[in-house]
């Protein structure tokens, strides 16, 4: 494999043979693409998008360069239930697309969430005039698009959440702390705060004690200025308006710091914001939906999914 994050980590995605298991269902899926014209762009015409299906079925996608969502209907829409934009991890060079992407959407299925997964652009100096900012923008339009065709969608607008898993999950960490600022065109106003975020053994800091260095040389380069550094800490970027956030992750991880999850656990509580954070003794990195067979950390999500009032209690 060209990543040093998957030759690291490679044993943990395959820990999951459920992932070819999952119960199906109809369930309505569409693709689209999230713009017109990509903003932030450059062509290259050898830059050319690629799946490689692995061992267990997993699938990662790379060289993305038309970014888009695919759309997750349960089986009865709801108006008044939550959307949720789910970005697959990989280090921010490829996306785990199946393990942390549509897998999950078929979960959150059942539970009547729709689920929109995210082929965000990967940062590439080939297809893009700033690299750094090109995640944020696919993430805000893919915020942008589900809120603003809500009611299109059977879903409350006022419930649209962001997901991230490892580099995805540093993704929605700053989309759902940089959102005062739109890097997209955004004529009628649309807020682009996610109402709540969901965090899988995400990346948050950028410093160089905490950092995966992989997915920072991947989006900001290898010699960032400080000021850079600083922004994409998200730690450092939370407010009292940051959304409220639930955290997953394992002690044992090996790859991306327990400190980064622990550290935006604490910036939220310092500004009064909703959190819960799940930290299990043993998992590692890139376990996906499931930690172990009797350990089903998405019931988890949906318990705090209704606590917070996201879903109805059952």
């Amino acid at each position: 494999m060209k990543n040093k994050f998957l030759k690291k980590n490679w044993k943990n995605f395959l820990l999951l043979p459920f992932l070819i298991s999952i119960v199906g269902y109809s369930m309505a899926q569409t693709t689209i693409p999230l713009y017109k014209e990509v903003p932030n762009s450059k062509p290259d015409k050898d830059y050319k998008e690629k799946a490689d299906t692995m061992k267990y079925g997993v699938i990662l996608i790379s060289n993305v360069s038309v970014p888009a969502i695919t759309i997750f209907k349960p089986e009865h829409p709801d108006k008044n239930k939550p959307a949720v934009v789910i970005c697959p991890g990989g280090g921010y060079a490829v996306l785990a697309y199946n393990l942390e992407g549509t897998e999950v959407a078929k979960i959150m299925n059942t539970w009547g969430v729709t689920a929109v997964v995210l082929k965000y652009r990967l940062p590439s100096d080939s297809i893009m005039k700033d690299k750094s900012i090109g995640p944020l923008q696919d993430a805000q339009r893919a915020l942008q698009y589900v809120r603003e065709n809500a009611k299109g969608l059977d879903v409350n607008p006022q419930m649209i959440g962001i997901m991230g898993f490892s580099a995805g999950g540093h993704l929605a960490s700053t989309a759902s702390t940089h959102f005062d600022k739109a890097y997209i065109s955004n004529p009628l106003n649309t807020s682009l705060r996610p109402d709540f975020s969901i965090l899988g053994y995400p990346v948050i800091s950028f410093t160089d004690s905490l950092t995966h260095m992989g997915s920072r040389d991947n989006l900001v380069g290898k010699n960032p200025t400080q000021e850079m550094i600083e922004n994409f800490s998200n730690e450092l970027q939370v407010t009292e308006k940051t959304p409220p956030t639930f955290l997953v992750l394992a002690s044992d991880d090996k790859t991306v710091n327990p400190k980064n999850s622990i550290n935006y656990y604490e910036a939220l509580l310092r500004n009064k914001v909703p959190v819960e954070m799940h930290i299990f003794q043993n998992g590692g990195h890139g376990f996906g939906t499931h930690l172990l067979a009797k350990n089903n950390w998405m019931e988890n999500l949906k318990h705090w999914m209704e606590h917070n009032g996201y879903l109805s209690l059952e």
